[in-house]
């Protein structure tokens, strides 16, 4: 019988030199350091470290910084006033805009929930943000998913869906067909250690280190899944471990230092691309604020533990000291932008607001290419009931549909 290479079992184990009469049982392999460009107060370790990206390239990276976190204040308190239903800040992981820098646009993107920089980077729009969350006509995907769960085709920014991990394997089997198609391009998936934690993260980890798929695995170890902090998720060293231990390649970095960020995804990207394997990057960060709207976290952290992280290292500060010992930038800088982001976010905010929702015959389409019999009888139906009884189907808040302006 003939044997394919790709079918023999690993047979690595016969040499006699894996072997040994010593019984010991390993503990600790002892904990992988996280690579940083920068200290908290901004000033880069190592001038080889630096990027040395333009000065105006940096303003833009800091301004998206800003545009985000104004956002994500506005959106946030829009929610407690009941104007959205649901809301996710990035309050503390901004500078994981530094990975959206260093890729390329046609690499594919598959995230959680708190990657709206990655979209922002690439030309999604505050609209296009807000637009969504309140789910109007404007809405890309048309009011079919809750808030911050954002998708653009034309960003190459998968869908984000709700369920823990199933991204991982995903991003793994998107990365496979890139690989077959002899794209050069990669796939990067965004999760956090409680997500790693999901059976999903190991499925993907293994399909891409076993296929050699090019795919860059990001975990956002912010310290805390939802209530669970991190000294419960995992015993022990981290997720970096778990890595090294299914053969990928692996860095961890200070995820709240941008050009950390920047420069272990470019290296990583390389990596992925040019020999098709997988690379993990562990980048340990702080969630500031609370894991969603859903969410008081003052229940299980202390005030005082979030007040100290928020003032000794913030992202969005650190990168603003950078500029600062560059001479790029200074406080009345700083005081204008913010106050043109804040004006600019609440006119998108408000003219979102005004919008009608999706037009109602939405609802039967982007399914089948030509409406099934099924739905035909049910949109009919639908229309029937509308007609007959319009004080119990008000449509005054909704777009027109195709049908009635035909």
């Amino acid at each position: 019988m003939n044997v394919n290479r790709a079918e023999k079992p690993n047979l690595s184990w016969s040499n006699p030199e894996k072997f040994t009469t010593e019984m010991n049982f390993v503990q600790n392999m002892g904990s992988l350091k996280a690579y940083r460009v920068m200290d908290h107060t901004g000033n880069v370790l190592q001038r080889e470290h630096d990027p040395k990206l333009p000065k105006e390239e940096v303003h833009d990276l800091y301004k998206k910084m800003v545009q985000l976190h104004t956002m994500d204040g506005i959106l946030y308190e829009a929610q407690r006033q009941g104007r959205i239903s649901f809301y996710m800040t990035h309050y503390g992981e901004e500078a994981m805009i530094g990975v959206a820098a260093a890729l390329q646009p046609k690499d594919v993107v598959h995230g959680q929930y708190r990657e709206a920089f990655m979209l922002l980077y690439r030309g999604f729009t505050i609209d296009d943000c807000v637009n969504q969350c309140f789910s109007n006509e404007l809405d890309g995907g048309k009011g079919r998913q809750m808030p911050v769960h954002y998708g653009s085709k034309k960003h190459n920014f998968q869908t984000i869906s709700s369920p823990l991990g199933t991204q991982i394997p995903q991003a793994a089997g998107s990365a496979y067909a890139l690989k077959m198609s002899g794209s050069q391009n990669c796939s990067v998936c965004f999760f956090g250690e409680g997500a790693a934690s999901e059976g999903d993260f190991h499925a993907g980890l293994n399909m891409a280190a076993t296929l050699n798929c090019p795919v860059i695995f990001i975990c956002r170890n912010n310290g805390y899944a939802i209530s669970t902090p991190a000294s419960e998720q995992y015993k022990g060293d981290g997720i970096a471990s778990r890595g090294v231990g299914y053969g990928i390649d692996t860095i961890r970095i200070d995820g709240n230092d941008i050009w950390a960020a920047y420069n272990a995804t470019k290296a990583a990207r390389a990596i992925a691309v040019s020999e098709n394997k997988p690379v993990l990057i562990e980048a340990m960060t702080y969630r500031i604020g609370h894991h969603s709207t859903s969410d008081d976290s003052t229940k299980y952290r202390d005030r005082k533990e979030v007040e100290e992280r928020a003032q000794f290292d913030n992202p969005i500060t650190r990168l603003r000291r950078y500029m600062e010992v560059n001479q790029w930038w200074d406080q009345q800088q700083e005081e204008q932008l913010r106050k043109e982001v804040k004006k600019d976010v609440l006119q998108r905010f408000a003219a979102a607001e005004k919008r009608k929702k999706p037009a109602i015959d939405e609802l039967f389409s982007d399914v089948y290419d030509e409406l099934t019999p099924n739905l035909v009888a049910q949109k009919n139906e639908l229309e029937r009931l509308m007609k007959t009884y319009p004080d119990y189907y008000p449509t005054a808040d909704f777009a027109p549909s195709s049908s009635s302006s035909s």
